[in-house]
Order: structure tokens, then sequence, then C-alpha cells
């Protein structure tokens, strides 16, 4: 995977980043840090520093070139410095099965206008086309109606409900399971 990789949405930049950008990440994560806690895993305070962010974005690159995983980060056109979400590809598993799982997050003064959507459905046609996979997975708790929207307006299917699948912000939590299908290898 390259470190340039990067596409482009009519409104957005999702590009893959480096370690030079852990400030810019930080600010991020620190903006929404109290709206994020609450469909995230609990955070140890040393995640809210620039060093450790610095080395998840070193993590992901060598997780990237081994094909292990995709995160780009999301930019509006208009302020192409400053992050305002992620998506990811995680867990991307090769031979019979090529699956993996989605992910993402957006800044919570920009929910609601459609940019979750355009980036997670632009990262959903690069791992069917581009990396060949068959199955994107997207789990969400059933109470995160944002979410759940993306998924819906993707064509994700559901497959029903994963009692206690995910510990999230240190409990618990039933997950529906969300299939993006790619209907052109079938």
């Amino acid at each position: 995977m390259k470190k340039n990789l990067g596409l482009m949405t009519d409104r957005l930049i999702l590009r893959v980043l480096d370690d030079g950008w852990a400030k810019t990440v930080l600010t991020y994560f620190e903006k929404n840090r109290d709206y994020l806690e609450r469909w995230e895993p609990v955070r140890q305070n040393g995640f809210y520093t620039r060093r450790v962010q610095a080395e998840h974005l070193v993590t992901d690159l060598k997780a990237m070139n081994a094909g292990q995983m995709v995160r780009l980060w999301l930019f509006r056109k208009e302020d192409p410095r400053t992050v305002i979400g992620s998506v990811a590809l995680n867990t991307i598993v090769r031979g019979c099965f090529l699956s993996c799982f989605m992910g993402y997050r957006l800044d919570k003064d920009l929910t609601g206008k459609g940019y979750m959507t355009e980036a997670a459905g632009a990262l959903v046609e690069f791992g069917f086309k581009t990396l060949g996979l068959h199955r994107i997975e997207a789990n969400i708790i059933p109470r995160n109606t944002p979410s759940m929207r993306v998924a819906e307006k993707l064509g994700f299917q559901n497959e029903g409900i994963s009692p206690k699948y995910l510990k999230i912000n240190g409990v618990w939590e039933d997950h529906v399971h969300m299939v993006k299908r790619n209907t052109a290898m079938e």
C-alpha cells in the first residue's frame, strides 16, 4: 500500500497520513473526545498525546503495507489541512474469504451532512474494485442511528444482531451486523 494513496469525492479528499500528521490527528481527537467516546473503546490518557498518535499512524502504515488494512483520513476540499474524520477497512482477510471490517468516524460538527456516506462509499468502491474484496462488514451499535443510516444508504444489508459483540466505552455492546457484498464477483 502506498503512503500516497488517496481518493477524491465531490467534497472530500481521503488520504493516508504518516506520523508527520500526528498533531493534526491529535487535534481532531481532542475536539471530538466527548462525542466519540460513546462509540469507541475506552482510550487511555496517553492516547491524547502527539507521541501516541504518531505511533498509531506508523502502525497503520505498516499494516497497510502488509495488506491488512486501509485507513484514509478525511479532509474537506476547502480545508485540506484539517482532519474531519477517517474511514478504514480493517482485518482484511484474503483467500476464499476476501472480507474485512469497515469502521468510520466523523467530526461531531459535521454529522448529518452526507460527508460520511460520501467517504465510506468511495472506500467501499476502492475495496471492491481495487482490493478485490467480496464482503465488507460494518458492526454498529443499534442506537447509533447516524451510522446505521450511512450503512443503509450504501446498500449494506442487516444480517442480524451480534450480542455483546464489542467492548465500547467500557461496556460489552450488542451490534447490528451490516454487510455489503461485491455482487460483481458472484
